[in-house]
């Protein structure tokens, strides 16, 4: 069963009939239900099209949170073969919320680094849902530095609300591990190919997202702060999310609009977590051709055209 968001309710509604049909035509052989399943089906489609093709900021906001959505264990399960994940920062300690290692991709040496949320109590606990300390990206920029080194191009996969906030990350030296990084990402002479899967959150995204090409999925999120975050600094009032969020630009439309992001990949009607399979296929298919394209540059033409990307960001607006 779905986890349905608060505006998925006609979607529900219609979803726990055909359940309540199902169950009634197995226990019944003699009731046919088959002709009632289909019109609501049908329904059920006719709504997730409806809905979803005019989700609000805040919408898309709870779709790229879904308990049920993609996360980095399952595009690197199903884009990346031979994947060796490399285990901490060689300063401090493991931090499993940045998950990084060597891989083949469609045949490709690369670098994989991303965000893992974890999918239940227990793994969000040890992921620390996906926020990560400074030894999290100190172990990104030793696998940045390996992959300089041997020149395998890399992936990363964003998926955070923010860097870990707490005093520990501080007195370890948090802003300067994610500055380290996106300078890290930024000098590498080999292609960056970053796309962000659920939440892109301040600087612990941008970390790892300063690409030479930066894609989003449909229902994704990219921000310089989460929408309660900007609500309680604004207004002292984190209840005014849904107003922070229109008002910040954070989805995937309106950041390409803007020249941040280089490409939206489509999710399925309903949000990648209706059909997992599909979207990260098409996020492989997205890479793919990314990394086709950049493998064909010099190492000095990757850096310079990375480092003009972001220094061109807002001088056309």
């Amino acid at each position: 069963m779905h986890n349905y968001l608060d505006f998925e309710k006609p979607i529900s509604d219609l979803e726990g009939k055909i359940h309540e049909l199902k169950k009634l035509a197995s226990e019944d052989e003699s009731i046919d239900t088959s002709d009632e399943v289909g019109r609501l089906e049908v329904r059920v489609r006719d709504a997730m099209v409806d809905i979803y093709s005019k989700l609000n900021p805040w919408q898309k906001t709870q779709v790229a949170r879904h308990p049920q959505r993609p996360h980095f264990v399952d595009y690197a399960r199903g884009l990346f073969t031979d994947f060796t994940p490399l285990a901490g920062d060689r300063k401090f300690a493991e931090d499993a919320a940045i998950q990084a290692g060597l891989a083949r991709f469609r045949g490709q040496p690369v670098a994989v680094i991303g965000q893992e949320k974890g999918n239940d109590t227990k793994s969000r606990i040890r992921h620390n849902f996906g926020s990560a300390r400074p030894e999290g990206y100190r172990k990104a920029i030793r696998l940045l530095e390996m992959a300089d080194r041997f020149h395998l191009p890399i992936v990363t996969l964003i998926d955070t609300a923010g860097a870990y906030p707490g005093v520990g990350a501080e007195e370890r030296g948090q802003a300067e591990a994610i500055a380290r990084s996106t300078e890290m990402c930024l000098n590498v002479k080999v292609p960056v190919v970053s796309v962000i899967i659920g939440e892109g959150g301040s600087g612990g995204a941008i970390a790892i997202a300063t690409g030479n090409r930066v894609y989003m999925l449909e229902h994704s999120i990219y921000s310089v702060i989460s929408p309660e975050g900007a609500a309680s600094i604004l207004w002292r009032d984190s209840a005014r999310a849904k107003e922070a969020a229109t008002a910040m630009k954070i989805t995937a439309d309106d950041l390409k609009a803007l020249g941040i992001v280089d490409g939206i990949i489509a999710e399925p009607i309903g949000g990648a977590h209706r059909d997992p399979d599909k979207v990260i296929a098409s996020a492989g298919d997205t890479i793919a051709q990314a990394l086709e394209e950049l493998n064909k540059r010099t190492g000095e033409q990757l850096r310079n055209d990375r480092r003009q990307k972001f220094l061109n960001i807002g001088r056309n607006l």
